[in-house]
């Protein structure tokens, strides 16, 4: 008898200390979170997502494979995007955590002792299995909610995902560009470098004999050490952009300077760019999506707030065991069994709740003028991508106008030299004019596709 009261009161105590892990709810499960189970389920199998993030079609434009192949590279290696990739499935086990919620808690134990009282020589072993269950009813839904706020951040996560693979896969492409122009700005500054050296010792010698000022001699030799510095800081940018794509990549930036590229004359892209883009495909950006989804998920948090003042319902059972000896323990006369509930409502927080309900409301106006922003700002960045592709298009055709003639002024050049009516220094120095011109072409024509990566970049692939 001493023993069940004793028992009787360890119960009543543990079931008046529960505090519910799980709880259980009324609502029906949303079709959605299926969706996002499968989903993730799905991602776990295969990489496609990975290549459907960047529009993996779309660099074919280029028809350059060794340029496609760094995209996969990057895709497979870069540890930025596997950051981004393992972030996801973070929040996927935090719906799950949340989720966990809404469903009951159970628990179960085995204890034993041994006692021997004052004073006497008898002694006793005492076995005990305890088992407990508890759950809140989720009367409100705010755990339900919660869960629903959870699933807004994955799906947020998602966007964060895709925007890093975008960012990534353009980052490649512009920099894969950049090494192809500086490749040729290099090889005609070389020429450059060449010309300018022809051109000094030509005046060195023009000076000794008294044809050309010392002041001119000084000026040749000042532009031919000007055209090798241009030529060494084309070779470190080179060099620094070999670095960078190597680690874009997920290769040791060591061995960058044997990473292959295409010729700067192959250079093509034979893709359709268009001149006005809709809204409809601003409002697939990754940015906005998130944006959408934050307010969402805030709005909910406003919810979950309110549903704070309201009381909540928790029912918890046990069952409990106690004997002397093991092999009677789960025997009916040894078990005590009890089922208990109640309603608990916070009378005096200090002003928690409502500080916390402000807190969310305003938290729901910052993410919302977010919102607001990424909205604006996707529609300039659309718009200066536009611009800076109609615009440089124009120069460019321009460059090469120019180009062309001074070849043709080139040409003129040759056949007065032929002819006998200027000298070789001269014919050097509208030979640089060419070259010149020819490196402006070069830098025009890169820019061009650059800005063609940047348009893709800020359309969020939907070109």
């Amino acid at each position: 008898m001493k023993n069940k009261i004793i028992t009787l009161l360890l119960a009543c105590f543990i079931i008046n200390s529960i505090t519910p892990c799980f709880a259980i709810s009324g609502k029906t499960k949303e079709p959605k979170k299926v969706s996002i189970s499968k989903t993730h389920k799905l991602r776990e199998k295969s990489d496609s997502f990975k290549y459907e993030y960047i529009n993996y079609n779309w660099w074919s434009n280029f028809n350059d494979e060794i340029l496609t192949g760094y995209i996969d590279k990057a895709i497979k290696n870069n540890y930025g995007l596997k950051m981004a990739t393992i972030a996801v499935d973070e929040y996927y086990q935090a719906i799950k955590i949340q989720f966990a919620n809404e469903l009951p808690s159970a628990s179960g134990g085995f204890g034993m002792g041994y006692s021997k009282m004052p004073y006497t020589t008898s002694s006793d072993w005492g076995f005990s299995t305890p088992a407990m269950a508890s759950y809140e009813v989720d009367l409100f839904g705010k755990n339900h909610n919660k869960t629903s706020a959870s699933k807004k951040e994955y799906e947020g996560s998602l966007q964060d995902e895709r925007a890093a693979y975008i960012s990534i896969a353009s980052a490649v492409g512009t920099t894969y560009l950049n090494i192809v122009k500086l490749d040729k700005m290099i090889e005609l500054q070389e020429q450059i470098v060449q010309d300018r050296k022809l051109i000094y010792d030509l005046m060195l010698a023009r000076n000794k004999e008294g044809l050309t000022s010392t002041a001119d001699t000084v000026k040749a030799n000042k532009s031919y050490i000007a055209g090798n510095s241009d030529l060494t800081e084309y070779k470190k940018n080179r060099t620094k952009l070999l670095n960078q794509l190597s680690v874009l990549i997920g290769e040791n930036p060591n061995n960058s300077e044997s990473l292959q590229r295409t010729n700067y004359d192959n250079l093509n892209f034979s893709g359709l760019i268009p001149t006005e883009i809709s809204s409809d495909v601003i409002m697939q950006r990754p940015d906005y999506i998130k944006a959408e989804k934050m307010v969402e998920k805030s709005g909910i948090d406003v919810k979950i707030a309110r549903k704070e003042f309201l009381p909540t319902l928790n029912i918890s059972a046990i069952a409990f065991f106690l004997a002397n000896d093991f092999g009677s323990i789960w025997t009916t006369k040894n078990a005590l069994t009890m089922l208990g509930g109640g309603l608990n409502l916070p009378i005096f927080t200090g002003g928690q709740r409502l500080a916390n309900l402000k807190l969310k409301k305003d938290v729901y106006e910052r993410v919302l003028n977010n919102y607001y922003q990424t909205n604006l700002t996707a529609i300039q960045e659309v718009n200066d991508a536009l611009v800076s592709i109609k615009l440089d298009e124009e120069k460019f055709a321009d460059t090469q106008k120019q180009a062309t003639l001074e070849r043709r002024d080139f040409d003129y050049s040759t056949n007065k030299y032929n002819a006998g009516t200027i000298s070789k220094l001269d014919l050097v120095q509208v030979k640089e004019n060419v070259l010149f011109t020819d490196q402006r072409v070069v830098n025009d024509k890169v820019n061009c596709l650059v800005n063609y990566i940047e348009l893709y970049k800020v359309t969020g692939t939907q070109l």
